[in-house]
């Protein structure tokens, strides 16, 4: 299976950051120009990119439409965006400005129901991503800030959605994410076991390049970068390098 790398820019007040385990009160603010550090990616050799408008994701509304679109139309990428995302107007913007996918998280996880409709409507079908976040194995959704008030577990929201036509499914585990503390392998083997056919994207705790190597032995189809990417313990060339020669080498 081939896998592509994602690297992720978050934004918050129109800047790129990142937060330590989702806290919005632990954040590093990167001096980068967001579609700069984009075209850098693409010199890399990156084909995706992964977005999230952090303002977005706790306030309920997009709030750096004007850069996201931005990156959307200039990057010359494949661009998956989230946070905030809740209504069809948002998801028929994005996809309309040319995003790749929308990501849906808070509103697909606490309304199933409304999250089914969408996920098999015409204009949506094929084109949206489960933002799957987790602590301790159970769902959080609003940025983060919140358990999921259904108290669901990841097994349980596999359980439900492993036949609906999602374009992907985005697991991070939270307690990794930003922590450079290597990724929660056995967590994502474990739901890419449950539903097979969907793609996987995992996200949370890479640091290094042997990461990537632990990774990249799952059947999953991508891996979100973001810290080790700022703080330089991940060459992005390196990493493309590597995915694509496993992929080169993998006779399905």
């Amino acid at each position: 299976m081939s896998i592509e790398l994602y690297p992720a820019i978050d934004l918050r007040g129109g800047r790129v950051v990142r937060l330590l385990r989702g806290d919005y009160l632990q954040q590093t603010v990167y001096d980068v120009d967001p579609l700069d550090i984009a075209g850098r990616f693409r010199e890399a050799g990156c084909r995706r990119l992964h977005v999230v408008d952090l303002d977005g994701a706790r306030d309920g509304k997009p709030v750096n439409l004007a850069i996201i679109e931005n990156l959307i139309t200039r990057s010359g990428m494949q661009v998956q965006v989230g946070g905030g995302i809740r209504t069809e107007e948002v998801m028929e913007y994005l996809l309309a400005v040319g995003a790749d996918r929308v990501i849906l998280g808070t509103r697909a996880i606490h309304d199933l129901e409304w999250f089914e409709k969408i996920v098999h409507d015409a204009r949506f079908r094929g084109r949206i991503s489960l933002g799957l976040d987790a602590r301790d194995g159970v769902a959080a959704t609003h940025g983060w800030t919140s358990g999921n008030a259904r108290s669901m577990t990841v097994a349980q929201i596999a359980g439900i959605v492993a036949r609906w036509p999602l374009a992907a499914i985005n697991y991070t585990d939270i307690t990794r994410d930003g922590t450079l503390s290597g990724p929660n392998v056995q967590a994502t083997a474990e739901l890419a076991a449950l539903i097979p056919d969907i793609p996987i994207i995992h996200s949370g705790g890479v640091a290094t390049i042997d990461d990537i190597r632990k990774l990249m032995h799952l059947p999953i189809a991508g891996i979100i970068v973001g810290r080790a990417v700022y703080e330089g313990t991940l060459k992005v060339a390196e990493a493309v390098q590597v995915l694509a020669s496993a992929s080169a080498e993998d006779p399905h």
